[in-house]
């Protein structure tokens, strides 16, 4: 197979900011940072009945098999499928792991920055909470200054998103603020963490609660926008589960599944909305992060016409559902082409964020013309969803 032609020129020469990219976790991420009471409990690499895997703490299995969620090989062929699957570390391209690897790749593609999410502990940061206290901060805390030191050797060009302790509201503050002064440009956050039952014997409460007013406040005081990836809960992530009849073949299974993470983040952008959270932080900025934008006209039309219909206006939302997306919310795109420029209209050119989403099995490697892909928007409003409205977002110099 030949070498994919990695062309700059797609762009149209503008600055470019890929607002969804993955970190394929190196081995010793959180060993070579581990105090040496922890050293054998933190997130690491070890043969697991004869298998490679990452464990936490007493060989809680993160990842049997430890697949590096990269379906791009080191020649830079993407793999087809689900075979990704079946390599490992050593098989994937350099720059699914490593910092200057992946800037070469950046500057071979013609992106100037990177919005870079985790992989291994869930695109949430769920799978942090399997542990006890003292080691699940740990976890966070050693993965958010790694990604710091990450964005640093960037040269300010990846931008990792602070993982946060979810699980209590109080430590969630304080990681906010240290990753503020750590320069870490936004938060990965659990979109359902009211699944989750304390010690106690209690559930959190979901975010719309006044439990998480002091972390909404952080998020405001700080500028800090919150990105819901898809897949960011326990209950979210089924990429090729309970969505696809049991007689599909897998790879059948994981389309449709694949496809429904996308519409399934609008349970969390309709919660946050008639929440009536955002009457109250009205500065809050959500990204719906790797879920497309075609559904989302339907479903914030749909939303106003329920609420209408149900006589839940009665419980007053200061606006129409609908009018918040245009002021706390982005969407991301990468494959749409049909009806991308008339989307991005209807949702507001200063609402929409390009992503590519790569090294993950349907990333957009190599970007196809996405200067064509544009047209009928104008060169400002280019500017504006190729990279202007996430540096706005992610307050980024380019």
């Amino acid at each position: 197979m030949n070498q994919p032609i990695l062309d700059r020129s797609v762009f149209g020469g503008r600055k470019v900011i890929d607002v969804d990219t993955h970190l394929v976790e190196p081995f010793n991420l959180w060993s070579s940072r581990a105090p040496a009471s922890m050293k054998d409990r933190l997130p690491r690499v070890k043969m697991v009945d004869g298998i490679r895997s990452w464990v936490i703490d007493d060989d809680k299995i993160l990842s049997k098999g430890a697949i590096p969620s990269s379906t791009i090989s080191k020649e830079g062929i993407k793999w087809p499928g689900l075979d990704f699957l079946t390599k490992q570390i050593e098989d994937v391209a350099l720059a699914s792991h490593s910092v200057k690897e992946r800037v070469e790749l950046m500057d071979q593609m013609g992106i100037d920055a990177q919005i870079i999410y985790p992989n291994i502990l869930g695109f949430g940061g769920q799978k942090a909470v399997e542990v006890d206290d003292q080691l699940r901060m740990a976890t966070v805390e050693i993965f958010n200054d790694a990604m710091a030191e990450m964005q640093e050797q960037s040269g300010q060009r990846m931008f990792p998103m602070a993982m946060l302790p979810w699980w209590d509201v109080k430590l969630s503050v304080i990681e906010i603020e240290r990753a503020h002064r750590m320069g870490l440009k936004g938060l990965n956050i659990n979109s359902d963490p009211h699944l989750f039952r304390r010690p106690d014997g209690t559930m959190l409460p979901d975010l719309g609660q006044e439990y998480w007013y002091p972390m909404w406040e952080a998020c405001e005081q700080y500028d800090m926008p919150i990105n819901f990836h898809i897949g960011a809960s326990e209950e979210s992530m089924d990429f090729v589960g309970h969505q696809g009849w049991p007689g599909l073949h897998q790879d059948m299974r994981s389309g449709l599944g694949g496809a429904m993470l996308f519409i399934n983040n609008g349970k969390t952008m309709g919660n946050l909305i008639l929440s009536g959270l955002l009457d109250r932080f009205t500065k809050l900025k959500f990204v719906s992060v790797e879920s497309g934008l075609g559904w989302i006209p339907f479903l914030l039309e749909a939303i106003d016409y329920q609420m209408q219909e149900s006589g839940a206006n009665a419980y007053k939302l200061q606006r129409k559902p609908s009018e918040y997306f245009k002021t706390n919310f982005n969407a991301c795109f990468w494959f749409e082409r049909k009806n991308l420029v008339h989307d991005i209209r209807q949702l507001g050119v200063d609402n929409c964020l390009f992503e590519t989403d790569y090294p993950h099995p349907i990333c957009l490697y190599p970007v196809d013309n996405m200067d064509k892909a544009l047209d009928g928007l104008t060169e400002a409003e280019k500017v504006k969803v190729l990279s202007g409205n996430a540096a706005r977002v992610y307050n980024i110099e380019l």
